[in-house]
């Protein structure tokens, strides 16, 4: 990672990986990709490898972020999904350029040409994000139980149960928090063992 940004949070679906590039939404928000060198970086990490990313695409992949976390938000509690970001994503996905190859280990990824731009890669994540919200793929969307977070991500845990987008950020982060409180609980126990004597 270079020096200076905050880390990419990188999850197993790439779509919800994606959204994830602006984090702590109803807190203090953190922009993970704050230029687009920093996109290059995220797209690098994540097998979309393209040589360069301009401003104005950097405008267009956090709204296409943006269309995806409203679109998978909606889905994940069941209301209707927003029109217009819908069609962001179907204009994301129709415009990119990229061929589904099958690894040895028979995993899909995605091969961009060498010709290939950010709006290439942009297409390979809104096809991605349309697979999991059409239901095509064993999982399910939720939210995020931090109420800082609540980010939407694709649980694909068997008892489809999760709570957290990560364990080791927001998970972990709640269960501090209820250490703490607890801890605090508890001492004020032990300094007044007998409090119903006051």
């Amino acid at each position: 990672m270079r020096a200076g940004f905050p880390d990419f949070r990188l999850g197993n679906v790439l779509a919800t990986s994606f959204t994830g590039t602006l984090s702590e939404r109803h807190g203090n928000a953190v922009e993970r990709i704050p230029t687009p060198q920093r996109l290059v970086d995220w797209l690098v990490v994540n097998g979309l490898a393209v040589d360069s990313c301009t401003i104005a695409q950097l405008d267009l992949a956090r709204e296409l972020r943006e269309s995806i976390h409203a679109v998978a938000t909606a889905a994940a509690v069941q209301d209707a999904l927003p029109v217009s970001a819908v069609k962001f994503i179907n204009d994301c996905s129709a415009q990119g350029r990229a061929a589904a190859i099958l690894t040895p280990e028979g995993k899909r990824r995605w091969r961009l040409s060498s010709a290939s731009c950010v709006e290439d890669a942009l297409g390979v994540i809104a096809a991605d994000a349309i697979s999991i919200i059409a239901g095509e793929r064993d999982g399910k969307l939720a939210l995020c139980a931090s109420p800082t977070c609540q980010a939407a991500f694709f649980d694909t845990s068997q008892s489809r149960t999760r709570k957290w987008c990560d364990m080791n950020t927001c998970g972990n982060r709640q269960k501090k928090a209820r250490f703490n409180a607890n801890q605090r609980k508890n001492t004020r126990s032990a300094i007044d063992p007998r409090p119903w004597l006051g």
